[in-house]
């Protein structure tokens, strides 16, 4: 257990290479913390956190910075709360894709670091299903489900359909299946294939085939902004195998889905820092997460990823707050 001069000279260090970006010495430190302690003192106590794992030397400096079990110490227990209103912050009622959107970019603009969103998890449910023809054999899909969103999906049949068999079709499929989720679709159709002309059957399972696609495609969407930003960070601009690996990890998203996923199974904003969440094993990156509803119901989880030297507090607030918005726009959209 580190005792109260300790924590302080802790904190203090770690606030201070966050805002500097340079490994703090003792005389810094005993000009910032305010303490009455002679450079010997102080030097003793860096000393002893770093025995501890919590600060670090680096070979260039005879400063120290923090380690990320430092930061995790400093984000865990040090943190100061402070509310921000970021009053010009707001996230309009809209189509789930945009508000989406909207949400990264105001994650990466508030940041400065990068915004990721995970899409709403869907029901597999739909509202709506229109057939459009535009040539022979080749279809739209159009795919509207209850809460509003509007998926489209070209399809290859094997018969060709006239316009008007189509809108029989759906207007049978609405009228007969709209609400139910597509594997309840599914098992109907098996049970009443008999009863149901040809072309009802096979327009019925390429619609089938295409609102499973489209749901599976949401399910796996990870919305990413502002990666250019950590170009202007000099965590990363002095090392480009680092840089390189951030963007590899932005591209492939995979990662990114576990990770988030994750995130999802706890409440309130949850920290990652430096490679402590093994799916995401970065030294160098810290993520600060939270989850987001829609109408009392977890959906989706949203964060920012950043160096282990950002401000986490004021990154708290702006994932606390975005979260809310998100929240609100989806929860409140017309």
């Amino acid at each position: 257990m580190l005792d109260d001069r300790a924590k302080l000279l802790l904190k203090t260090l770690v606030e201070r290479y966050i805002a500097d970006g340079q490994p703090v010495g003792s005389r810094t430190l005993s000009h910032v913390s305010g303490l009455e302690l002679s450079a010997a003192t102080i030097r003793n106590v860096m000393s002893d956190l770093e025995n501890l794992g919590l600060i670090a030397s680096p070979h260039t400096s005879a400063g120290r910075i923090p380690t990320a079990r430092g930061y995790r110490l400093f984000v865990d227990t040090m943190l100061t709360a402070q509310r921000d209103q970021f009053s010009a912050a707001t996230l309009a009622p809209d189509q789930p894709q945009k508000v989406i959107a909207n949400a990264a970019n105001l994650l990466s603009n508030l940041s400065q670091f990068v915004g990721v969103v995970m899409a709403p998890r869907r029901a597999s449910v739909f509202k709506q299903i229109e057939f459009l023809r535009l040539s022979d054999r080749r279809l739209l899909v159009i795919i509207v489900s209850p809460d509003g969103d509007v998926q489209n999906r070209v399809i290859f049949p094997e018969a060709d359909y006239t316009q008007s068999q189509l809108v029989e079709a759906a207007n049978y499929i609405n009228a007969n299946y709209a609400g139910l989720s597509i594997e309840q679709v599914r098992d109907r159709l098996q049970s009443e294939v008999e009863k149901l002309r040809g072309e009802i059957v096979q327009l019925m399972q390429a619609a089938v085939q295409a609102s499973s696609e489209v749901m599976t495609e949401a399910q796996d969407e990870v919305v990413i902004s502002g990666e250019r930003n950590l170009l202007a960070v000099s965590d990363f601009s002095s090392d480009m195998g680092q840089l390189r690996r951030a963007f590899e990890l932005f591209e492939q998203k995979a990662q990114l889905m576990r990770l988030l996923d994750v995130s999802s199974k706890a409440d309130g904003v949850r920290i990652f820092i430096g490679g402590e969440s093994q799916v995401v094993p970065f030294d160098d990156l810290s993520i600060v997460s939270a989850n987001y509803e829609v109408d009392g119901k977890v959906v989706g989880t949203l964060g920012v990823i950043g160096p282990t030297r950002m401000p986490y507090e004021r990154m708290i607030q702006i994932v606390e707050i975005t979260s809310r918005l998100v929240t609100n726009a989806l929860s409140h959209r017309k």
